[in-house]
C-alpha cells in the first residue's frame, strides 16, 4: 500500500504503521517492531518513550501543514528575453515581466543587474522599489538608463540609450513581490554591433510570408476571373434563350397567319381562287 509500511511477524496478520507517512517511506526503528498480538484480549505492547503516534489527528495535522507550506513556497517566476541585439549609438529595450501567486503589493522591487562581458562580478544599474525608480549616476551607464516599467501590469523594462561596444554582456532582472520574494532570477544577453545583423529567422519568415502572400494573391485573381467569366457566359445563355424563345413565338404567329389567310381566301374571292388553280 503506497505511503504506508506493513510490518509482518511470523504466524501474526498485518498491521499498518504510520513511520512511511511521515518519515517519507523509511523503516521504523527496531524498538517499534513489534508483533500484533492474535489475541484481542491482550494488553497492547507498551510504546518506546518517543515513539510517533499513529493517531488519525496527528497524521491529518501533518498533511495539512505540508499542504500549507508548499502552498506558501510556491515561487515567483521571472520573464526576460534571451538576447537581444542594438547598433552603436541607438537604443535597446531590456523586457522584464513576471508572474506571481500574490497581489501586485506596494512593496514590489526590480533590480536589474550588468555583468560585463567576460567579467566575473555583477554589479547593480537599476533598482525600484516603493514607487520610485533609483538609477545609478555613477557607473558605467550614467545618464543612459529610463524607466518605461509599469508594476501595475507587472513590467519591469528598462531602455538603455547610447549603445557602446563596452555595453556587451548580461543583464538580470530580479523582481520580489512581498510576501513572495522567493524565486530565480532571469538573464538576458546584450550583443551590440556596429549594424545590427540580420536574423536567419526574420529573413525566412519574410520569404515565407512573401510566398504565401504572392500565392493568395494568385488564388484571388484566379477566382475573380473565374467569377466574372461564369457571370458573362449565363448573361450569354439568358440572352441565346430569350432570342430562342422570340424566334419560336414569332414563327409561331406567321403560321397561324397562313392557315387562317388559306382559310378564308376561297369564301372572299371565290372566282379568283379558282382561276389561280386552273
Amino acid at each position: 500500500m503506497p505511503g504506508c509500511n506493513w510490518l509482518l511477524a511470523q504466524d501474526s496478520p498485518l498491521i499498518l504503521a504510520p513511520w512511511g507517512i511521515l518519515s517519507g517511506f523509511q523503516e521504523p526503528p527496531a524498538q517499534f517492531l513489534v508483533p500484533h498480538s492474535p489475541n484481542p484480549a491482550d494488553p497492547a505492547p507498551a510504546m518506546a518513550p518517543g515513539a510517533p503516534s499513529s493517531s488519525p489527528s496527528s497524521i491529518l495535522a501533518a498533511l495539512l501543514f505540508s499542504s500549507l507550506v508548499l502552498s506558501l513556497a510556491q515561487a515567483i517566476v521571472v520573464y526576460t528575453d534571451r538576447e537581444v541585439h542594438g547598433a552603436v549609438g541607438s537604443r535597446v529595450t531590456l523586457h522584464c515581466s513576471f508572474w506571481s501567486s500574490e497581489w501586485v503589493s506596494d512593496d514590489i522591487s526590480f533590480t536589474w543587474r550588468y555583468q560585463p562581458e567576460g567579467g566575473r562580478d555583477a554589479i547593480s544599474i537599476f533598482h525600484f522599489a516603493k514607487g520610485q525608480p533609483y538609477i545609478d549616476e555613477v557607473g558605467t551607464f550614467k545618464e543612459r538608463i529610463q524607466w518605461v516599467g509599469d508594476p501595475r501590469w507587472k513590467d519591469g523594462s528598462i531602455v538603455i540609450h547610447n549603445l557602446d561596444y563596452s555595453d556587451n554582456g548580461t543583464f538580470t532582472c530580479d523582481v520580489k513581490n512581498p510576501p513572495d520574494i522567493v524565486g530565480k532570477t532571469s538573464k538576458v544577453t546584450l550583443y551590440v554591433f556596429e549594424k545590427v545583423p540580420t536574423r536567419y529567422g526574420v529573413v525566412l519568415g519574410a520569404v515565407v510570408g512573401g510566398v504565401l502572400g504572392a500565392v493568395l494573391l494568385l488564388l484571388l485573381l484566379f477566382y475573380l476571373v473565374r467569377y466574372c467569366w461564369l457571370r458573362r457566359q449565363a448573361a450569354l445563355r439568358r440572352r441565346l434563350s430569350a432570342m430562342e424563345k422570340g424566334k419560336l413565338h414569332k414563327s409561331g404567329k406567321d403560321s397561324k397567319r397562313g392557315r387562317q389567310a388559306r382559310h378564308t381566301l376561297p369564301h372572299l374571292h371565290p372566282l379568283a381562287f379558282w382561276e389561280s388553280r386552273a
